[in-house]
């Protein structure tokens, strides 16, 4: 078996796609805790910024400001974390994470101890799938 065919970001399953091109897709995580959750993950298998081509990575990055310019626009969060990690699964992706300061985990990271119940809101992908394309077409 080969990377890509044990990599879960190249074999997706129940994403929901918000918005993609021919190099990268936008998908909603659906995370109760942080509505506005989007990952935006590299179509092909690369595990590094470093193995894009300096247009590609320009690419990159103005899909994942994209996003968070729309977060900020619609859910108008406290803050937005930015992270790359791709320890777990070594597939070029990003994390675009509105936060907020009645969060769960607030003022640390989403992936830190849970300091408290967070306050519950929701979050309509399609509003943002409509931001998405208008902000990404500009």
């Amino acid at each position: 078996m080969t990377e890509t065919t044990t990599c879960l970001l190249c074999q997706p399953q129940r994403e929901q796609i918000l918005w993609r091109d021919s190099r990268c897709r936008i998908i909603g995580v659906g995370d109760a805790d942080y509505p506005g959750f989007c990952r935006v993950i590299w179509q092909q298998h690369v595990r590094e910024m470093s193995d894009l081509s300096t247009e590609d990575r320009q690419h990159i990055l103005q899909v994942v400001n994209g996003v968070e310019e729309t977060l900020r626009a619609v859910l108008r969060p406290d803050k937005i974390n930015l992270a790359s990690f791709g320890n777990q699964i070594p597939h070029l992706h990003w994390h675009v994470i509105p936060r907020f300061v009645d969060d769960p985990h607030f003022p640390d990271p989403v992936w830190a101890a849970r300091k408290r119940d967070g306050a519950r809101r929701s979050v309509d992908y399609r509003l943002l799938t409509d931001e998405f394309t208008q902000r990404l077409r500009r």
